[in-house]
């Protein structure tokens, strides 16, 4: 009796932790159990190729890195190209989306007490100069956008008077030199294409210096006299440069060319890795002509630098949400109450970046225009970059 009643008590109490469930709790439990577990755990392309995309951006920063730790001792970096999979691995990291998203959170309002500290770790990060400034009291900008587009004392900037062409901008020079063969380099042996950069050559009508036979290749075409050559200067802005650019010299405005694209850094590791790197991503192309001829400044966007702004250009919207691949769209400045364009002063505030980017100026000169410039040294919004 006793044994009977202890296996009666043993079975009621493996009942009791252990229940009997049948065929159709075991069904629900399992699809409970089961089905969120499928859903988190389930990939897609899209994200394989936003991770793979990411990850290989964080190498390539990584590498860009150690390049500039081996400029900085005076060794000379050797080119290495990207390949086709490295560029369009790059490419699917949504850097259009993410520098939306950049620009958005630079305008959410700080609070009074949070934005010393934010500003200073900015400042000690990339080296900022609040000296400058034209207000050195951090608790003055409400947001990050006030603080990278923040304007500089009249006298830290004095603009050279005696060269015809100025630096529009802070920055460091990664390469300057003649236009040959129709291409330009960004850095030092990568090139990229002229005309793919500038897009196509703009109609007569519309440029008052155009000249050229159309018959010629395109760099002739741009050449308007006899004895001129087509120069170029690359200037790249860090995040901590003065983010806005200037005019460069006395010259007329007479058209906008946009294109959008993506949106890659362009920082001199990057630019020596991939070719044709400024025909990739978004830009603003201003032509126009000077005393000598044909005058070009082009804004190029990189990653959370989606937005240029043009000061005298309303209707210019970049980093839109959709685009179609290759496309551009033109903008005359010439019309019928304003045949000459938009006249620019030397030194006139032209525009501005919402973080660091590039300005690429190519224009014509006589042959005996000479850069006063060393490939890599800094430069500053005002300096000459060369002359007659």
């Amino acid at each position: 009796m006793a044994a009977a009643a202890a296996r009666s008590r043993f079975q009621s109490k493996v009942e009791t932790d252990f229940p009997v469930l049948d065929a159709k709790t075991n069904f629900d439990r399992k699809k409970l159990h089961t089905a969120p577990v499928g859903q988190v755990f389930r990939l897609r392309p899209f994200h394989v190729l936003v991770a793979t995309g990411g990850g290989y951006a964080g190498y390539r920063k990584y590498e860009d890195y150690k390049l500039e730790q081996l400029e900085k001792r005076g060794i000379e970096v050797p080119v290495k190209l990207a390949s086709e999979w490295e560029v369009a691995l790059y490419k699917s990291v949504p850097t259009r989306l993410l520098s939306r998203a950049w620009g958005r959170l630079n305008q959410v309002e700080l609070p009074t007490w949070l934005r010393k500290p934010v500003y200073s770790l900015y400042i000690w990060t990339f080296g900022v100069n609040m000296k400058e400034a034209a207000v050195e009291d951090l608790h003055h900008y409400r947001n990050l956008s006030e603080f990278f587009r923040r304007k500089l004392k009249p006298q830290a900037r004095p603009v050279c008077c005696v060269h015809s062409v100025i630096s529009p901008s802070d920055g460091k020079i990664l390469n300057f030199g003649q236009v040959k063969n129709c291409e330009v380099e960004q850095v030092k042996g990568v090139t990229y294409s002229l005309e793919s950069f500038l897009g196509p050559r703009i109609s007569t009508e519309e440029m008052r210096f155009s000249q050229a036979p159309t018959g010629n290749s395109f760099q002739q075409q741009l050449v308007t006299k006899e004895g001129n050559e087509l120069y170029h200067c690359v200037i790249y802005l860090a995040p901590g440069d003065y983010h806005c650019f200037h005019s460069p010299t006395d010259w007329t405005v007479s058209h906008r060319r946009h294109f959008p694209g993506s949106l890659m850094s362009v920082n001199p590791g990057v630019a020596r890795w991939i070719k044709e790197l400024f025909c990739h991503n978004e830009r603003v192309v201003l032509t126009g002509d000077w005393k000598h001829g044909f005058f070009s400044l082009t804004a190029v966007g990189a990653t959370n630098v989606g937005s240029i702004r043009i000061y005298f250009d309303q209707d210019l919207h970049t980093n839109s949400p959709s685009y179609s691949k290759g496309s551009y769209n033109d903008f005359s400045f010439i019309s019928n109450n304003n045949k000459e364009g938009i006249p620019m002063r030397k030194g006139e505030h032209l525009g501005e970046f919402n973080l660091g980017s590039t300005i690429v100026l190519i224009f014509e000169a006589p042959k005996d225009f000479k850069f006063n410039l060393k490939a890599g040294q800094k430069i500053r919004f005002g300096e000459a970059l060369g002359s007659l």
